[in-house]
């Protein structure tokens, strides 16, 4: 059989589904246009990818297979493909609006061909039994733990016999070429970063949360991207007592894609509730600019914009402070994301930000709101963090910084005072959200 093999979101040689199946193959990666025209041209995401797919064709090249790249858009690449030469094009499977859409648009010319990868099972594999998708995370982990456990799909695949399709095109792009320059924002992965992990994966278990400990895994951009098997990650934790914490995030990564997946809509609209926030730009831009006063919702966007990346635990203060405190449209906070984060992941990504205001699939009401001080000063005791990204606050002691009172009574040199008063905004939050639009307290 000869075969299309379409790498996307799977950026690696190990482990991998398209490098399992027999045959004479094309590989191809494609710089879909669609996609690049939207972002800006030092965006760290080009660098990354345009960096991981010169890795690959060498990866490739030493199996005696060559990447052809593109850049294009999907259908302009496939129209051009000898695709009467092929019996199918196989890729792995995406479940965002775009993706799904594309993936159509090219099953119309050849047959296509989803394997999984990118996530631990496919969507409609895990339902209920009267055939509907599962809304609450407790059972869906349940049904999934024992999915996982009777049809061993997280087993490794293993190469196969496989001889290069003779296509000649001449496929050297270069980030200058498409467009973008290099980013000053960087990134490294190396199976290190993976046997680093897991040798302190206890800890990983015990302080996650805790922003003065490098307890995350750091896997996440490794992840969206595929430069490692989630398979792998999933068969290395199970491997441990203490990987149970890491299998359960990894499976709620799958949940979130497969709530995207069934309800599509969510990519939008809120699944409940009628308030979506108050639209204004100033709020907005002091909060883009890392200017809302607020210690640790400044020090997170500051990491966010000088990274790329953001510890989870701030992630949820800083999304309840926007959706809640802000009280700006959650869209608006996830299209900020999407434009900064290396690890953006559409429907994680999405799902996170109606969990944090109350509107998405979680049976939570709307009344969750985190309160950012008494947040930071669990999490970030010692103010470790906050002063790692806003030296300003350098002369300050932690029950300063953690102290809205102080803050909001102190001038403090290069900082604003917090634009919000808590206590009074969550209440107004709570009244807004209860009765689906914008009430005093």
């Amino acid at each position: 059989m000869r075969r299309i093999l379409w790498f996307r979101r799977d950026l690696r040689t190990h482990d991998h589904p398209l490098l399992a199946l027999e045959g004479e193959v094309l590989p191809i990666f494609i710089f879909d246009t669609n996609i690049l025209e939207k972002l800006q041209q030092d965006d760290a995401r080009v660098t990354l990818l345009y960096a991981r797919v010169q890795t690959l064709r060498k990866e490739l090249q030493a199996l005696g297979l060559e990447l052809k790249i593109f850049h294009d858009t999907p259908e302009n690449v496939f129209d051009a493909l000898p695709l009467a030469e092929f019996d199918e094009v196989v890729a792995s499977g995406d479940y965002d609006a775009y993706a799904k859409e594309r993936d159509r648009a090219v099953s119309r010319s050849i047959h296509f061909r989803y394997v999984n990868d990118t996530y631990l099972f496919k969507a409609k594999e895990i339902l209920k039994k009267d055939g509907s998708p599962y809304l609450v995370f407790t059972p869906f982990y349940k049904a999934v733990l024992k999915y996982l456990e009777i049809k061993e799909v997280a087993s490794e695949y293993k190469p196969a016999k496989q001889t290069l399709y003779p296509y000649e095109y001449d496929s050297y792009v270069t980030l200058e070429s498409m467009g973008f320059v290099q980013s000053s924002i960087e990134y490294n992965f190396t199976n290190k970063s993976l046997v680093d992990f897991f040798t302190k994966i206890a800890l990983y278990q015990e302080k996650r949360d805790y922003l003065g400990e490098d307890a995350t895994s750091h896997m996440s951009v490794a992840l969206r991207f595929g430069f490692v098997s989630i398979r792998e990650l999933y068969r290395e934790a199970k491997k441990r007592e203490a990987g149970e914490a890491y299998v359960r995030q990894l499976i709620f990564r799958d949940f979130y894609a497969y709530l995207l997946f069934h309800f599509p809509s969510l990519a939008t609209e809120n699944f409940k509730g009628k308030f979506n926030g108050v639209a204004d730009t100033v709020k907005f831009e002091r909060f883009c600019s890392a200017q809302t006063g607020v210690p640790i919702v400044d020090a997170g966007i500051k990491e966010l914009l000088a990274t790329g990346d953001m510890h989870n635990r701030v992630r949820m203060i800083v999304a309840s402070f926007f959706t809640k405190d802000l009280l700006l449209p959650w869209q608006w906070g996830e299209a900020f994301f999407a434009k900064h984060l290396l690890d953006y992941d559409a429907a994680s990504n999405i799902l996170s930000w109606q969990w944090s205001a109350g509107t998405g699939v979680d049976p939570q009401p709307y009344f969750r709101i985190f309160n950012p001080y008494l947040q930071s000063k669990k999490f970030d005791a010692d103010a470790t963090y906050i002063k790692r990204w806003l030296p300003e606050l350098e002369d300050l002691v932690p029950k300063q910084i953690h102290s809205e009172e102080y803050l909001l009574c102190n001038t403090i040199k290069n900082y604003p005072k917090p634009m919000v008063v808590h206590k009074e905004v969550a209440k107004i939050a709570i009244e807004s959200f209860k009765y689906g639009e914008l009430r005093d307290a």
